[in-house]
């Protein structure tokens, strides 16, 4: 973690940053390419230093004309799982904070977030983490009266109901929870097993409600975590709603020994194959 400031440099830090955001009247971004920091820590600074955040006042303000509120869809679903897995809401903001590894999945979530408000979404780095984000107070107050929370974990928060209304909005918002807030595992038997870890309650008791609605086994709440252990499980699982985010994806087919199909999965309702560029492709045996 970084060095906590004494009085002396806080003072100065807020002199600085009230010179170019008040003063001067620069935006958020201006002043991270100014300061070559991320434009999450200016934000951030901002905050800590109680200096009022004021876009209204900026140019380009993202007002609501310039941002599209999206109707229920696949794609939504997908995105409101990601934001009750690694996203974060603030009062002017939504963002996505991903690993170092993630840089495939950091542009397929801003495109998403384009595509959805009609936003120009961004991409910086933050301690070696990618941060998707994009800016609206208008597209954060509709996500907070949707159900989201500022604090996901304070507010405990539950998946929207209207996620659950159809299968292929259950299985797209478990994809983004779980290419979020999920695991791939090989087991010491080496089975490969997939878990969802979340600190909200609500979540993990809603997504399993939803798994086993699609037909799945999942585990009991352990220590903030579900699991998929079963073979057909885990092979269903990537067949039927699989990853969008690329590291779990080349981690589980890792696991297949160069597209052979493991001892684990034998008796499984599928079997898998190498398809042309190294990639594989599961066919339905049934």
């Amino acid at each position: 973690m970084p060095r906590r400031w004494n009085k002396i440099e806080e003072k100065i830090k807020e002199k600085e940053l009230s010179e170019l955001y008040v003063k001067e009247n620069k935006t958020i971004e201006q002043i991270a390419k100014e300061l070559r920091l991320g434009q999450t820590t200016v934000y951030e600074r901002l905050v800590r230093l109680g200096i009022k955040v004021a876009r209204h006042r900026k140019e380009g303000f993202n007002n609501i004309h310039k941002v599209r509120l999206p109707k229920r869809s696949a794609k939504l679903a997908e995105l409101i799982g990601i934001l009750l897995g690694d996203g974060n809401l603030k009062p002017t903001q939504v963002t996505v904070t991903l690993g170092t590894k993630e840089d495939q999945y950091a542009e397929y979530v801003a495109k998403m977030m384009g595509e959805l408000f009609q936003v120009k979404p961004k991409i910086s780095r933050k301690r070696g983490e990618k941060v998707a984000y994009f800016g609206s107070t208008v597209a954060v107050r509709w996500l907070l009266a949707g159900g989201l929370a500022l604090n996901k974990v304070k507010a405990q928060v539950d998946i929207p109901a209207w996620c659950k209304k159809k299968k292929i909005f259950m299985k797209a918002v478990v994809r983004g929870l779980i290419d979020t807030d999920g695991s791939v595992y090989r087991l010491r038997a080496g089975r490969v097993q997939i878990s969802l870890c979340n600190r909200s309650l609500p979540i993990l008791k809603t997504a399993s409600i939803i798994l086993k609605r699609l037909g799945f086994h999942p585990s009991r709440i352990s220590c903030y975590k579900i699991y998929l252990t079963r073979k057909d499980d885990v092979l269903k699982y990537y067949r039927e709603i699989g990853f969008s985010n690329q590291k779990h994806s080349r981690r589980f087919t890792s696991f297949l020994n160069n597209g052979q199909v493991p001892e684990w999965s034998k008796g499984a309702d599928c079997r898998i194959k190498a398809a042309p560029g190294g990639n594989l492709r599961m066919n339905s045996l049934g």
